[in-house]
């Protein structure tokens, strides 16, 4: 089979390149065609590979892991948690950053365009990397995940001492992944407003993430927008 040549970040194209060769990535292509003749499919294809252009491979310090792209016109761009600058935060957004107001007292930000952590290391993942118009997790099951483990299993392996924060169940579930000898792993409840009271709020990860990496000698994340 030949290799699908996606426009990625060099360093994860070679970490990542049996995936661009793997059957399930040419029926996820496959997939992605058919849907964009029947429907508006977001973030826009260019924006499909953000999180990893904004962080390559050897760049990241803490991995945010997220389910699904936001599924409303404008909203996604290819980080998760993000949407661009003229876009109202979603309700998860808010209340993360209340909870970096609490724990760093950073103040909440104008804006929900997380692109500045992105470049600081901060490799904000979708688990599904698109989704089709006002169907939340319509294109969940279709090889995004199985492309995604890969990335975690590669970071997991290839790197040390990076920070993963795993909100919700579904992100939770990724620990298996993950070495938890080499890294450390952050988990609470997601920050959604059905159960942000539940154990997100008070998590302090923010502090945590720049302790442990303070701890290995490696830069701090500046949380502010």
């Amino acid at each position: 089979m030949s290799k699908i040549n996606p426009v990625i970040e060099e360093s994860w194209k070679t970490v990542l390149s049996d995936e661009f060769s793997a059957t399930y990535f040419a029926q996820l292509k496959a997939f992605l065609v058919e849907e964009k003749a029947s429907f508006a499919v977001y973030p826009p294809g260019s924006q499909i590979f953000s999180a990893f252009n904004f962080t390559p491979f050897d760049k990241v310090k803490v991995v945010i892991l997220g389910q699904d792209p936001y599924h409303g016109p404008g909203q996604a761009h290819g980080l998760c948690f993000s949407v661009p600058q003229q876009v109202q935060p979603p309700p998860s957004l808010q209340n993360i950053f209340k909870e970096i107001h609490n724990d760093l007292g950073i103040p909440v930000p104008s804006h929900g365009n997380l692109e500045k952590w992105a470049k600081q290391g901060v490799l904000l993942l979708n688990a599904t990397l698109t989704v089709r118009a006002h169907s939340a997790g319509s294109h969940q099951n279709h090889g995004w995940e199985i492309f995604t483990d890969a990335a975690i299993r590669k970071l997991s392996s290839g790197r040390q001492n990076l920070v993963f924060l795993l909100w919700g169940n579904y992100a939770m579930a990724k620990e298996k992944l993950i070495d938890a000898s080499k890294h450390l792993i952050q988990k609470s409840a997601h920050p959604s407003p059905l159960s942000a009271s539940r154990g997100f709020f008070g998590n302090r990860h923010f502090s945590k993430t720049n302790d442990y990496l303070q701890e290995h000698g490696i830069r701090p994340i500046d949380w502010s927008l």
